[in-house]
């Protein structure tokens, strides 16, 4: 029965997702606040007891990763579209993503590659832009004075962030096509 705790906690960390999106696009932002600070307390207990009590299983493995991808793409969506954050930020989050989904879909059609391991620099990056849209929706909440500084501050910091990460994923999918090509070159020689 607890086993599957971890999983109902992503499951509700994704039910939450459309009252997230609801909040923000009403501009309700410490109400987005208390849901977001709720989301980001499933995501910390479920990975907590999925390593601590090795309570893991196949769909949390994709699950919770969705979950967090779900989250932040329709947060920087909701945030691009009611002018929160610039569109031009939007579109690197979302651009991101679907780079990295592009390549991972390729990947898993013209290769033998399954796993795909988040590196450090993404995981960075997804600090970062949810640091980003805390300060700014805490900023929109409780600091409209200061949220030109908020602004200055987050915005070019998870540009550099998401961008550099895109980069790296990039040279990381070409640099593993380079050894599976090399590995199957090897076999058919």
């Amino acid at each position: 029965m607890f086993r599957n705790l971890p999983n109902l906690l992503t499951s509700l960390r994704l039910a939450l997702v459309p009252f997230i999106v609801q909040s923000l696009w009403i501009a309700s932002y410490r109400r987005s606040l208390l849901l977001l600070w709720l989301a980001g307390i499933t995501d910390a207990l479920d990975g907590y007891l999925a390593r601590q009590f090795d309570w893991t299983s196949r769909i949390g493995a994709y699950l919770d990763p969705v979950g967090d991808k779900l989250l932040l793409v329709a947060v920087y969506l909701v945030l691009g579209l009611r002018g929160a954050v610039p569109l031009w930020l939007m579109w690197v989050v979302l651009g991101r993503d679907a780079l990295i989904l592009s390549m991972v879909a390729t990947a898993l059609l013209v290769t033998k590659v399954r796993a795909f391991p988040p590196s450090i620099w993404g995981k960075v990056s997804t600090v970062v832009q949810v640091v980003a849209a805390l300060v700014i929706i805490a900023g929109h909440a409780y600091f409209p004075n200061q949220l030109r500084l908020c602004e200055e501050i987050a915005i070019p910091a998870t540009a550099v962030a998401t961008i550099g990460s895109g980069l790296h994923y990039l040279w990381m999918a070409q640099r593993r096509l380079r050894l599976v090509g090399e590995a199957s070159d090897s076999v058919s020689s």
